[in-house]
């Protein structure tokens, strides 16, 4: 049995481009159009499905994708600092972000923790093991990481040396007893440029 998951980053946003911790904010322009240039390099799928959120409803609708909302594939709830920036919130409470940089256990700002993050995305994975064909999830880094934390069996602590792009894909495979991470980091192309007025020798 044949089992693929694709999974797609959504999209940046305005306050994710500032380092804001995510909140619930629509996709910039840039990123709509990037998505949009996306749509002839996707492969056919079975099932799409959706994180609730509206940059990820947003890219799934620009990658011209009929997707169905799950909520296992929210992304991290950072609770009291959602909108607020990294730096802001350091300079609030500098010991609540020291604690939730090094356990990943830690819920300073009262939302999920890491190791939560972990726990729904294995708890996903393991459902989809079991579902036969190609299945394409938009969803967001938190998650991407937390699934290839699990595919690889590696420590929570790995988790900040993973990047995960906006708009990159991940693709894993499996032969229903266990996955394997076949892709990743894999980024949109660029839209070309269009030609000045003196052609594309610049005479």
């Amino acid at each position: 049995m044949l089992v693929r998951l694709t999974m797609i980053c959504a999209g940046a946003t305005a306050a994710t481009r500032k380092g804001r911790f995510p909140s619930d904010e629509p996709l910039e322009p840039r990123s709509l159009t990037l998505a949009k240039a996306m749509r002839g390099t996707l492969r056919r799928a079975d099932r799409v499905w959706t994180a609730p959120a509206l940059r990820a409803c947003q890219t799934a609708e620009a990658l011209s994708l009929n997707a169905s909302v799950d909520p296992m594939l929210a992304d991290q709830n950072n609770g009291r600092w959602a909108g607020k920036s990294f730096e802001e919130v350091q300079a609030r409470q500098p010991e609540e972000i020291a604690a939730w940089l090094t356990d990943p256990n830690a819920v300073p700002h009262g939302g999920e923790s890491l190791a939560d993050v972990a726990r729904r995305t294995a708890g996903l994975m393991d459902r989809l093991i079991a579902e036969r064909g190609h299945t394409i999830a938009v969803t967001h880094a938190s998650v991407i990481r937390a699934a290839i934390l699990h595919v690889l069996g590696a420590s929570l602590a790995a988790s900040s040396k993973i990047d995960v792009e906006p708009l990159s894909i991940t693709d894993f495979r499996s032969d229903g007893r266990r996955w394997v991470l076949r892709a990743c980091g894999v980024t949109v192309p660029q839209p070309a440029k269009p030609l000045g007025p003196k052609g594309a020798h610049g005479t």
